[in-house]
């Protein structure tokens, strides 16, 4: 597919002679179109190109030439191989696609790693309305194979690495093989700095607002006439932690959002709730809890309680998996380094400052 040529060595200015250069030709496959390897208006040849500074691109016709750095081109290589297997099973190329593709090979070159980022970003998890649902890192790949050889996961991290949206997709993609009955999602009715009593309607209307974000995902994922018909079948029910007590969950695949923000005691009541033929997915981010200080986030015990316990599985995502704006993966560092730079004392005085507001 490749061949490999060095430059001649020519004199440099002082009279002696340059280190010669490496480069390296690739050629594409004839079967490969350039226009979908490198994109619309080259759009991701620019990635390529933005990615690898140390690195010259000159693409004629199927052929492309590259020259610097060996190790670097080294990389270069490996990337046009991936693009062009993501290419070769149906999947098309985006330029996040070829950045989070750069990330995965850099983090393997730094000795992080295994996965080929060709085999995680072209994991269909649910097609749906024209798109297909995929993880688009190997944290999130990782997460989506606990689900399927795990009974109780627990996806951690933090807001928008995709906890909630991809176990919603393995949830419609296990009641569509019919190896559920019944998709059962549930969050706790906890105040972000705000209270129920405030909000206008009856307990149901005040509720629905912790669930909406649940319904967001399911419209994404379902046709939208046809959740009513499955809510009121009972084949779908979004409700508040609370309803859950006292149950048995048999042949469902139940999931609980937000849930650093249980109590240990309502993490034990959900947890006991599992039935035969049922599987959990437990998600939440513990650095956004919004119970009552002096209260201990359930997430974050259960972690101690339930760590090596057989058919649990427990997947950390970072700020690297985040698949929102990359600004919100900006944010979610700068929040932690802040974070770690506030002290004990000044943690206490804004837990306290938290209480006289209330």
């Amino acid at each position: 597919m490749a061949s490999t040529e060095q430059t001649p060595t020519t004199p440099d200015d002082a009279g002696g002679t340059a280190a010669a250069r490496p480069r390296h030709t690739i050629v594409v496959p004839p079967e490969v179109s350039m226009v979908a390897l490198l994109g619309t208006r080259d759009e991701l040849l620019r990635v390529l190109e933005h990615s690898f500074p140390r690195v010259d691109v000159h693409v004629r016709g199927n052929e492309i030439n590259l020259s610097g750095a060996s190790a670097e081109i080294a990389l270069v290589e490996r990337l046009i191989d991936e693009m062009t297997a993501v290419l070769a099973s149906g999947s098309a190329l985006s330029p996040d696609a070829v950045e989070r593709a750069v990330g995965m090979l850099r983090a393997q070159a730094a000795g992080v790693g295994s996965d080929r980022p060709a085999d995680v970003l072209t994991l269909n998890i649910l097609s749906s309305r024209g798109r297909t649902i995929r993880p688009k890192t190997v944290n999130q790949k990782h997460y989506v194979e606990a689900i399927d050889t795990h009974t109780i996961v627990f996806g951690i991290g933090p807001a928008g690495t995709g906890k909630t949206y991809l176990a919603m997709a393995k949830a419609v993609q296990a009641l569509q093989a019919k190896r559920v009955n019944r998709i059962v999602l549930t969050r706790p009715a906890v105040e972000a700095g705000e209270r129920l009593g405030f909000l206008p309607g009856t307990l149901t209307d005040k509720i629905d607002p912790y669930l909406r974000p649940l319904y967001d995902a399911l419209h994404d994922m379902i046709d939208p006439e046809s959740i009513p018909r499955l809510m009121a079948a009972g084949t779908i029910e979004v409700a508040p932690l609370a309803y859950m007590r006292g149950r048995t969950l048999n042949d469902a695949f139940i999931i609980l959002d937000e849930a650093q923000n249980t109590s240990a005691e309502q993490m034990k009541m959900f947890l006991t709730r599992l039935g035969f033929g049922s599987k959990m997915v437990v998600t939440g981010d513990v650095t956004q809890v919004d119970l009552p200080t002096g209260t201990e986030s359930g997430l974050r015990v259960v972690q101690q309680i339930l760590q090596g316990v057989e058919d649990v599985s427990f997947s950390l995502l970072t700020s690297t998996d985040v698949v929102r704006h990359r600004l919100v993966s900006d944010i979610v560092d700068a929040y932690g380094r802040w974070e770690e730079r506030r002290t004990p004392q000044h943690r206490g005085e804004g837990a306290r400052a938290a209480v006289r507001r209330r």
